[in-house]
């Protein structure tokens, strides 16, 4: 079990510790605090420091709790994980109470402005403070501003046209104290002594850096948690440097994660991070692993010392990827067939994130120099998963089911080998068996997956857009059979047969149950205040709204059937079925 040191310090016993020596590490986000932030602090230890502005006496054994920092100790130093916002801040505080007290000889200030120093600057072993050797060191990979932060706690100063947040917060607090000490100046050196004695922090020390993030995530209700990219960048930081690359790599570094942003909206951990694990998936197939088990995204790429983030090679295939798969996330016509851009589409509605994954490694071994696939194979791949995939949701329900032959067949991608589940085919009544008693309902992912599948195999079925989005109808409305109570089977209500896509924008009201009435809105029509209504790019329902008058229990079963003919005939049609 791993061993943390726990023990609530005033900000004086902390900073003024002579083992105090803290480092933001190059993996943290750039400073972030502005002067919202710093208002509030100043708000707060105000009113707490000085209570009821003096009227009130001070009593000195309350306490103001400023919340945790969590560290643990690399080669010496204090590297902060979780605490970077409040401990610069604080320190830029400290600083500039500390120019204020100038050359004032009074008893209170002397002892306050030794206390200050001795929180800033590391002292010698007679206590006396070395002013270049601070306490706070940044290495903040993307910061281009830290060491306008570091001269400023060593000069006191903010030099002509210096406008980082380090800069503007130092001065927010400079005006402030000038405020106060005109205000206040019977007070002057009370406040920045209560702020030192009596406001608290609970220094946390885990024993890696491990344990540390974990603390953090836990810890952390506010802002964003250190993320796995956050780790990776700053390994490919300190190798970027090493070759004298650094600068590029930080520009290249920030578009690259704007463009994640754009593409990648993962239900847990970060748009980069999403990234990083599509390409986990190809790294593990050149590996050889088949394992359904799977490493933690930084477990995996911190082997061998990160040796994988260790060469521009890593970097450039991270960009080639999210690359392609902005290109998917858009649609690009110059680059994809309508063809493939349809199979993509029906995928994008896949039960589970599986084939994001699998189109990754195809992609990566496939790709020509130019960053292309070949049309054919790569159609014939798109629609092998997809059947495989969709008919797994319903016969092996799970994602951890379906890694084993997944995983297997990304082996044989990148061995140059077709993907065919040669072991893992499907017996046809079986899959038959269990479709026929599965309940499709709408909560289920494989429902609008087979749904978005079956108006697709429309040849007539035109592009949809990625940016609109798709619910579950029910042509015979559920309402109707409130009401009517037509279906001698209810069950079928919630057949396949019963449900298509439609557009969200496509409200169809409650009381428009019957499907004559349902039709005006497949069509499309203009209201009673002469706004036009668009109909809907569904083909099939398009087809259903011209050449039916009703939708009954008959229809129902016999559009089931077709969805269930046409599936296991795709299935056969891509070597999907036991021979």
């Amino acid at each position: 079990m791993s061993k943390l040191n726990v023990d609530q310090k005033t900000i004086k016993d902390l900073f003024q510790d002579k083992r105090a020596d803290f480092l933001i590490p190059d993996y943290q986000r750039p400073y972030a605090w502005g002067e919202t932030e710093c208002q509030t602090l100043w708000d707060d230890i105000f009113s707490f420091a000085i209570p009821d502005e003096g009227r009130t006496d001070f009593d000195s054994n309350s306490e103001y709790f400023l919340g945790p920092i969590v560290t643990y100790k690399n080669e010496g130093r204090m590297e902060v994980i979780d605490g970077q916002q409040r401990l610069t801040t604080l320190m830029l505080l400290l600083r500039a109470f500390y120019s204020k007290f100038g050359h004032m000889q009074d008893k209170a200030s002397i002892s306050t402005k030794q206390n200050i120093e001795k929180c800033i600057w590391k002292t010698d072993e007679f206590g006396e403070p070395n002013m270049r050797d601070l306490k706070i060191d940044s290495d903040v990979a993307t910061d281009n501003d830290k060491d306008e932060f570091l001269e400023i706690l060593r000069t006191g100063e903010v030099k002509k046209g210096q406008k980082s947040r380090y800069a503007q917060n130092f001065q927010f607090f400079q005006n402030c104290i000038d405020s106060f000490l005109d205000k206040f100046p019977s007070y002057f050196a009370y406040l920045p002594t209560r702020i030192m004695n009596n406001c608290i922090l609970l220094p946390i020390e885990a024993e890696s850096q491990d344990t540390a993030l974990r603390i953090f995530s836990t810890l952390n209700d506010r802002g964003k948690p250190l993320s796995d990219a956050d780790i990776f960048k700053a390994q490919f930081y300190k190798f970027y440097s090493s070759i004298g690359k650094k600068d590029k790599f930080i520009n290249r570094w920030k578009e690259l994660e704007e463009l994640c942003e754009k593409i990648f909206h993962p239900i847990s951990g970060t748009p980069m991070d999403e990234l990083f694990t599509r390409y986990m998936y190809f790294v593990r197939a050149k590996m050889g692993i088949k394992s359904s088990t799977t490493d933690a995204l930084r477990k995996f790429y911190e082997r061998d010392g990160y040796i994988l983030l260790r060469n521009e090679e890593t970097f450039e295939d991270l960009v080639v990827l999210a690359n392609f798969w902005n290109e998917v996330s858009n649609q690009d016509k110059d680059r994809f067939s309508v063809n493939i851009l349809r199979k993509l589409f029906v995928l994008n509605y896949a039960p589970n994130s599986m084939w994001t994954y699998f189109v990754s490694v195809y992609f990566m071994q496939n790709r020509d120099e130019d960053g292309n696939l070949e049309e054919g194979a790569f159609a014939e791949f798109l629609d092998k998963i997809t059947g495989f995939i969709w008919t797994y949701a319903v016969t092996n329900p799970g994602v951890n089911a379906l890694r084993t032959p997944v995983y297997a067949e990304m082996v044989n991608i990148v061995n140059n080998q077709p993907v065919t589940f040669a072991e893992y085919r499907f017996d046809e009544d079986k899959v038959r068996s269990m479709f026929n008693n599965f309940s499709f309902h709408n909560a289920r992912p494989i429902t609008k997956a087979m749904l978005t599948w079956w108006a697709f195999t429309d040849d007539r079925q035109g592009l949809l857009s990625l940016e609109n989005a798709y619910e579950i109808e029910h042509i015979y409305a559920r309402n109707r059979q409130d009401k009517e109570k037509s279906l001698p089977n209810p069950g079928n209500l919630n057949a396949l047969g019963n449900k298509a896509l439609l557009e969200k924008r496509i409200n169809i009201r409650a009381s428009d149950y019957r499907f004559v009435d349902k039709k005006k809105y497949y069509n499309g029509f203009t209201n009673s205040r002469g706004q036009a209504k668009e109909g809907t790019k569904i083909q099939e329902l398009v087809d259903l709204a011209a050449s039916a008058d009703d939708f009954t229990e008959s229809e129902i079963i016999e559009r089931n059937s077709k969805i269930m003919e046409r599936f296991i005939q795709f299935l056969g049609e891509n070597g999907l079925l036991m021979a």
